[in-house]
């Protein structure tokens, strides 16, 4: 953006450079955290083991639930009470004019210019605690999961393996944001172990099928939105007022044992080879911390039917790397750089195609952007992409190479926007795999 432009934007999404504002806060220029941020999160410490909401700035967090009598405005002094929860959900539910309020609230709160919390010692001991002694957990209870397909290089790239170049896309591709149910129950926080899946694989065509340890596990680069404000059982969201319904975004990991869900998937999807699974960042980072960001949307041809059509810009420039560290590495190899501006369906088409039936969506539910890859080899958001089907060892360094994932591997997904002096981070969603059971 030119300098123009980026006070345009101030002016109508809040703040969005360095310029602008400064907390008393001291924050680093690569922070994942800053004051122009503000991610939401769910955390604990060993001296005060309940959950609550915190507010990421710098290395620390803001406790909101010790600074809520601090929240005055129209809304949010009615509804003090949400920041005691031990969820975002509720918070979420009270809609987008709501989280606008709590973000001006915030940035002015945790300002250099404002005195109510710099100056205030007590208090700002109390509600300001160390990231590094933080248990982060999941942001919400999440009701429902939804995981969409909707990278274009993506599909492509898996439709050429396993189909060919001419029958790459399923004749529904281009004319609706293709997703699935998944499994709620095992979305994890960053950092929880997984257990490497046991189910049945057909290796060999020509035989039966076997029972045993995935031994094609892949990781997913992928985003996902939480729904904030939900609608009721059969009224639609608009494509027009779906940004309204959106809260905001994390990282997300879904792990997929290829091998399992080959053999399963026909003709109603994945089921085992994704429901062991699915770890996501504990940092909720708000669309209004995002909208300095936006760029226009893909062309689509054909053009979607009208209930799809959106002219307002609202794809994102996050850059997006995946590493992993193996058991024996000193650190971790990055082995694919994408970015989320690559998708061909949007996050508003995506909500209001799942709406469209009369489905009704909750606060806490999770819609899933489906593997992020992009036009380069290098920007192949899975490990199946990366390998060609297992067909090109993908280097670690130091002798290390993989096809996919083996026990003991680490892997790690990072996100952030770069702005003028400042980045929005959305911090880190990691997992470790885990040997499978014997059964």
């Amino acid at each position: 953006w030119s300098p123009e432009e980026h006070l345009e934007l101030c002016k109508t999404f809040g703040c969005c450079c360095s310029l602008c504002i400064m907390a008393f806060i001291e924050v680093q220029e690569n922070s994942d955290f800053p004051i122009q941020n503000l991610p939401y999160g769910i955390f604990s410490t060993q001296e005060e083991p309940r959950k609550r909401i915190g507010v990421a700035i710098g290395e620390q967090i803001l406790d909101v639930s010790a600074i809520k009598h601090l929240f005055q405005g129209p809304i949010l002094s009615q509804h003090q009470q949400v920041f005691d929860e031990p969820t975002l959900n509720k918070f979420m539910s009270l809609g987008h004019k709501a989280w606008k309020e709590a973000r001006e609230n915030l940035q002015d709160l945790l300002s250099a210019r404002n005195p109510a919390l710099r100056d205030h010692e007590t208090l700002r001991t109390r509600a300001l605690v160390p990231q590094v002694l933080a248990t982060m957990h999941l942001p919400a209870d999440i009701g429902d999961y939804t995981d969409f397909y909707s990278s274009r290089y993506h599909a492509m790239n898996v439709g050429i393996m396993f189909r060919g170049k001419e029958n790459a896309l399923m004749p529904n591709w281009l004319h609706l944001p293709v997703g699935y149910h998944g499994r709620a129950s095992s979305v994890v926080v960053s950092g929880t172990p997984i257990r490497r899946p046991v189910g049945q694989m057909r290796p060999d065509d020509a035989k039966p099928p076997v029972f045993g340890a995935c031994k094609q596990l892949d990781i997913e680069l992928e985003m996902a939105f939480l729904v904030g404000s939900g609608n009721q059982l059969g009224e639609p969201v608009p494509i027009a007022r779906a940004h309204e319904h959106i809260f905001g975004m994390v990282l997300m990991n879904d792990w997929s044992a290829r091998d399992i869900q080959k053999w399963e998937y026909i003709p109603l999807g994945p089921f085992l080879g994704k429901n062991f699974g699915t770890s996501i960042s504990p940092w909720v980072v708000t669309m209004d911390a995002l909208m300095p960001f936006v760029v226009p949307n893909p062309v689509q041809d054909p053009r979607p039917l009208p209930y799809l059509v959106d002219e307002v810009p609202y794809s994102f420039d996050i850059n997006l790397s995946v590493a992993i560290k193996g058991e024996g590495m000193t650190e971790a190899a990055t082995i694919c750089k994408s970015n989320f501006k690559h998708m061909y369906w949007s996050v508003k088409q995506q909500l209001a195609h799942h709406t469209v039936s009369g489905c009704n969506v909750r606060p806490g539910d999770l819609l899933a952007s489906g593997t992020i890859s992009g036009p380069e080899p290098e920007s192949f958001g899975s490990m199946l992409e990366l390998s060609w089907k297992g067909t090109k060892p993908i280097s670690l360094g130091g002798g290390q190479v993989r096809t996919f994932l083996q026990d003991g591997d680490e892997v790690f997904i990072t996100g952030f926007c770069q702005g003028i002096g400042y980045r929005i981070g959305f911090g880190c969603c990691a997992g470790k795999i885990l040997p499978a059971i014997s059964i």
